[in-house]
């Protein structure tokens, strides 16, 4: 279960998502995703985020917005997908928390 203290509007969408996986693709999208699996959904993840990224090299404010919702919404379809809950995300975040990002890298690399 996703930890409601952190993201709720996330977390609610993530059940959603979890709750569709079973649902008839020809009335789901988050189902017709499912349906067509791991690589598919993935797919639209890379899509998603170069067209945020076009967005944001256009400076256009509210493209930036509403492709930044698309690319959460098929990132918690991949983490669902994955077996990955926002808790375990939460999670890491809380761990690198505090971290340089050029630290967290390095140790990374031990790893």
């Amino acid at each position: 279960m996703a930890n409601k203290t952190k993201a709720p509007g996330l977390n609610r969408l993530f059940e959603t998502i979890e709750a569709r996986k079973s649902a008839d693709p020809k009335s789901s999208y988050t189902a017709k995703l499912y349906a067509r699996g791991t690589e598919k959904i993935a797919q639209k993840v890379g899509e998603e985020a170069v067209e945020l990224a076009l967005a944001a090299v256009k400076k256009d404010r509210e493209e930036v917005i509403a492709e930044s919702a698309d690319l959460l919404y098929h990132v918690l379809v991949l983490w669902a997908d994955a077996g990955v809950t926002p808790a375990d995300v939460y999670a890491m975040l809380a761990k690198r928390e505090g971290m340089s990002g050029i630290d967290e890298k390095a140790a990374r690399k031990k790893d």
